[in-house]
């Protein structure tokens, strides 16, 4: 689904007043964690998406250019020709704390990562693929903007905070950062949602994932989606793969569960819940956990092998930036998809160095350090 282009006209717009005043309020006090799988926003009055986006553009008018990318075809061999492809996002965003209290990006002016214009940025983004599935990392800005914002679009949302996040440590930080997973209602109904908090040799740790559940409103199929993100950092190889073992483990008892209480020829040829993983897994293709992952018995595969010439291979870079210690140049981030069930359409390209710029991510034109992944999928069968 692709933004239309189109004047907002001189009628009165009540929601785009409300939405102003949305994105324009401060910090909301985190709700307890009782609540987080809460919806207090479900009966807000809808927003056009163009009107939101002309209010990013007007907001960024004095921003340079965002970078311009295009969508790469692929196959449709196997592709139920009837379906409406399911377009997925997968972006960590840059939590605003880190962003501009310890990250430490040393070509990036501090003025460019002002949430007052970094959050129309990052919306924008958004907007401009309008997702059906979005998946986000590093979120600390959940209750008071995306959360208010996206379910005025018709998302419904869950969020998982990190226990220990290191946003916390941040003064006047917004919270903790977090794994946060968005639908659209008119698309999907909502199955069943799980938080995990990822162990390793059976100790709990500071990363998290979002599983959720979804009936296809169109064909009736159900489609598991997780939201994840590993452990940063070199020297920490071990405990990501660990991590990625313990998803894994509960990927399939979900599925497994899942396909168990779908209804006849829901779940598609040969059986089994279509899955996607989606996550920033701090983790080059040569690690073990993106083994782990490539070699799973769910039979997943990583949509953006689609742009190498063989299909083999990940593209050079999904991330890449400039700290003291040097330029940083790697491919961390991945959307995993069942090779049986889920069929690629398109994938979105990146952008070149050149597009890029010498300075790197983030910058006056792009919020993040990380580059968004945009996918559509279509179901490889149709039920019987």
């Amino acid at each position: 689904m692709e933004v239309l282009a189109c004047p907002m006209g001189n009628s009165p717009n009540r929601l785009y007043s409300a939405l102003t005043h949305t994105l324009s309020s401060g910090p909301l006090s985190q709700p307890p964690p009782a609540e987080l799988d809460q919806d207090p926003d479900q009966d807000l009055e809808p927003v056009d998406p163009v009107v939101l986006l002309r209010e990013c553009e007007e907001a960024l008018r004095t921003r340079p250019a965002r970078l311009l990318r295009a969508f790469i075809c692929q196959s449709t061999d196997g592709r139920d020709r009837r379906q409406q492809p399911i377009r997925v996002m997968q972006w960590n965003i840059l939590a605003q704390a880190l962003g501009e209290g310890m990250d430490n990006f040393v070509r990036c002016p501090l003025e460019a990562l002002k949430w007052n214009e970094r959050k129309y940025l990052i919306l924008e983004e958004i907007l401009n693929y309008q997702p059906d599935v979005l998946c986000l990392q590093e979120v600390d800005h959940y209750f008071d903007t995306f959360r208010p914002v996206l379910a005025r679009l018709g998302y419904q949302s869950s969020f998982c905070p990190k226990p220990w996040s290191p946003c916390l440590d941040v003064v006047n930080n917004n919270g903790p950062d977090g794994c946060a997973l968005f639908f659209r209602g008119d698309r999907f109904q909502l199955l069943g949602t799980v938080h995990l908090q990822l162990a390793a040799m059976k100790l709990k740790t500071n990363q998290v994932a979002v599983v959720s559940t979804l009936c296809c409103r169109a064909t009736g199929r159900t489609l598991c989606v997780a939201v994840t993100h590993l452990k940063a950092r070199s020297g920490w190889e071990r405990l990501r793969s660990a991590q990625g073992h313990d998803l894994l483990r509960n990927l399939q008892n979900i599925t497994q569960e899942a396909a168990l209480v779908a209804e006849d020829g829901s779940v598609g040829v040969g059986g089994g819940v279509p899955l996607l993983v989606c996550g920033d897994f701090n983790a080059e293709p040569s690690e073990e956990v993106y083994r782990c992952f490539a070699t799973s018995s769910l039979g997943l595969d990583s949509a953006y092998k689609q742009l190498s010439s063989d299909g083999q291979t990940e593209p050079p870079y999904t991330t890449w930036k400039i700290r003291p210690s040097g330029e940083s140049c790697h491919t961390l981030d991945y959307i995993w998809y069942s090779r049986q069930h889920l069929t690629v359409d398109t994938v979105l390209d990146f952008p070149t160095a050149e597009q890029i710029g010498p300075d790197r991510l983030p910058s006056y034109n792009y919020p993040s350090d990380h580059l968004s992944l945009v996918c559509d999928f279509s179901f490889s069968h149709s039920p019987e």
